[in-house]
């Protein structure tokens, strides 16, 4: 009986190992860095590390399947390494003596990435299931629309324009009283008048103008 169960223990642990190992069919690697991670505050990787592993794996599947019947033993792990990496197969619970097909296995890991990496304060770089595309994040939304954003821009563009108009249509207006009055500043200092086609200064006509002719005529008669 013991030799029995011994064969049939052999058996099955050799029906494991050729569905996990490196390259088998549906067998994925995956990479941890929990020192990258976490520095200081890493954690070692042990059994209880590789059962919380196989637990959310177990999780991923039954969760992407709700008539899954995947057990935490249907996880397989194997050459596991001390930088820590391994490979990973999940077997069909229904025959556990074949594996899960890689797509389904993929597309549940993917669906509840976020998931299996809180479980083990990771993110997909530090936790790299190396078959695997990483999970996009969605689009950070702005908190504020962009049509609203794009008619502020606008809306300054036009205000800036007609201040610069305001300001420049000013100094313009400015400098043109400026250039009159210095025009007419001009006019009056060189003020000169045409009597006869002959250019005469214009007289003062609070200080008056002497005529030289009478001027010479007084003083030849007046004095004694």
């Amino acid at each position: 009986m013991l030799r029995a169960l011994l064969l049939i223990l052999s058996v099955v642990a050799f029906f494991f190992a050729e569905l996990c190992k490196p390259d088998a069919q549906n067998a994925f690697k995956v990479r941890i860095s929990i020192k990258t991670a976490l520095g200081d505050n890493a954690y070692a990787w042990d059994a209880n590390e590789e059962y919380l592993f196989k637990a959310m794996v177990a999780f991923a599947m039954r969760r992407y399947s709700s008539k899954s019947t995947t057990q935490i033993s249907n996880v397989l792990l194997c050459n596991v390494t001390d930088r820590v990496s391994f490979w990973f197969v999940v077997t069909d619970s229904s025959k556990n003596v074949t594996t899960v097909p890689g797509s389904e296995v993929e597309a549940a890991i993917r669906m509840n990435r976020n998931r299996i990496n809180n479980a083990f304060l990771l993110s997909d770089k530090t936790l790299q299931f190396l078959k695997i595309t990483s999970t996009l994040s969605p689009p950070v939304e702005p908190s504020t629309p962009v049509w609203l954003i794009v008619f502020g821009v606008v809306l300054c563009l036009i205000v800036a324009g007609i201040v610069f108009l305001i300001v420049s249509g000013i100094q313009k207006h400015k400098k043109k009283n400026k250039e009159s009055t210095e025009r007419e500043n001009l006019e009056e200092k060189v003020e000169v008048t045409l009597e006869n086609g002959i250019p005469c200064e214009a007289l003062d006509l609070k200080a008056g103008h002497i005529n030289g002719v009478f001027a010479a005529d007084d003083e030849r008669f007046t004095s004694l």
